[in-house]
Formats: C-alpha cells, sequence, structure tokens
C-alpha cells in the first residue's frame, strides 16, 4: 500500500496560538473528532472536539497544552496497522510523520475502511463461521489447517472477541463444503457459535428433539 495517495492535507495543522473560539468553530464546520496541532513546526498531538467544548473560546492551545493526545501514524505504517491506531485512539482522523518526525498530513478514517473493504475477506462471495475456545486453546494455524484439509479456500480469519478467557475467532471460507468444515472444527473442540442452515450436526439435534417429543406426547 503506497499511503501517500491516502494523505490529505485539506484542513491544516493548527498552531499553539490559534484561539480556542476559532476551534469551536471549526469543529462546528467539520465531521473530525480531533485536529492536529504543531508548535513552532513540530507536531505536538491532537485536540479533541470533546475536550474544546469545555475550554474558554477566549484562551489558546497552548493554555491547554496538557490536553494534547500525542498519537500518529508513520507513512510507511501498514494499513491494517493503521485502522488499529484508529480504534485505539477512538478517532477518525490519523496525522502522518515521516521518518525524521515532520508533519506530512493526515488520513481519514472512511479512506482507510474502503480499503479494507475491498479485501477478499469483505469483496469475496463466501460463507462467515464463527467458533469459540478458550484463549490459550486455540491456534489460528490449527484453523487453517483444519479448513484446508477439508479441501476448502481460506479467505480470512481474524480474532474477533475475546472475554472470559475465551476467544471468539471469525473465519470466511468460499461457499462450498462448509458442513464439512463445521464439523471438524468441532472435532478438534471449536465451539460453532454462528448457525447455519447447512449444519448436519444441529439438524439432527433438532430432528431428534422433535421426535422426543412426539413420543413423550403420546
Amino acid at each position: 500500500m503506497n499511503m501517500e495517495e491516502y494523505i490529505l492535507n485539506d484542513v491544516a495543522i493548527r498552531h499553539f496560538s490559534d484561539k480556542i473560539g476559532d476551534l469551536q468553530n471549526d469543529f462546528n464546520q467539520l465531521t473530525y473528532s480531533h485536529l492536529p496541532v504543531e508548535n513552532n513546526g513540530i507536531y505536538m498531538g491532537c485536540i479533541s472536539e470533546n475536550d474544546i467544548r469545555c475550554f474558554d473560546a477566549e484562551k489558546s492551545i497552548e493554555d491547554y497544552q496538557y490536553a494534547l493526545e500525542g498519537f500518529f501514524v508513520r507513512d510507511t505504517d501498514y494499513w491494517l496497522d493503521i485502522l488499529e491506531s484508529f480504534a485505539q485512539n477512538n478517532s477518525n482522523i490519523l496525522p502522518v510523520l515521516d521518518s525524521e518526525n515532520e508533519y506530512l498530513g493526515y488520513v481519514e478514517l472512511n479512506e482507510i475502511m474502503g480499503i479494507f473493504n475491498e479485501t477478499p475477506f469483505l469483496n469475496e462471495a463466501g460463507n462467515i463461521i464463527v467458533v469459540e475456545k478458550g484463549f490459550k486453546d486455540y491456534s489460528l494455524s490449527e484453523i487453517s489447517q483444519i479448513v484446508e484439509s477439508s479441501n476448502v479456500h481460506l479467505l480470512g480469519l481474524f480474532v474477533s472477541k475475546i472475554e472470559n478467557d475465551l476467544a471468539q475467532i471469525t473465519i470466511k471460507i468460499n461457499p462450498t463444503g462448509i458442513n464439512e468444515v463445521i464439523q471438524s472444527l468441532r472435532r478438534y473442540g471449536y465451539n460453532i457459535i454462528s448457525q447455519h442452515q447447512e449444519d448436519a450436526f444441529n439438524k439432527n439435534l433438532r430432528d431428534r428433539s422433535k421426535y422426543l417429543d412426539k413420543y413423550l406426547n403420546i
């Protein structure tokens, strides 16, 4: 990925001497959660809209420099690392610095999400399976092996949730062979969280349950 084509400079970096009132007006016209700030040509951090709303309009950014958030990304960072930084900083804008810490501009969340939308994980037709296993017990390499040993093509997988020592892994495979993959995952101790009409195991359980209900009602 060439970061240069995604770096924007439509909104100028703000300065320590800028008045808070001016920034409040800027945020009224923009959809950004933060704005980058510099002092004497050096990037100092980002100031958030939520903080700006609480500050005295007559003071300058320098008076509130303690509120600056120092996050940024490098122009050499991979798009997935940038997406992670967006999530960690709860921001929809990220300043971009080069190896010499020179401010180059910023990237927008929507632009980086657009890259993600073009990946085979989202763009290719396929089936989604969500499995659950103990955090210390699951293995992405094992899951990959299980899927591919069923002669099914793996389009992607990631850890989508971790809670109470359990990890949920979201898997995307090509449109065929889902039932065989599901049964293989169960044999390796993975609990299937997602619901699938093709799941023969669950179908058999439902059929047996209906038969038992019918028997008990005789």
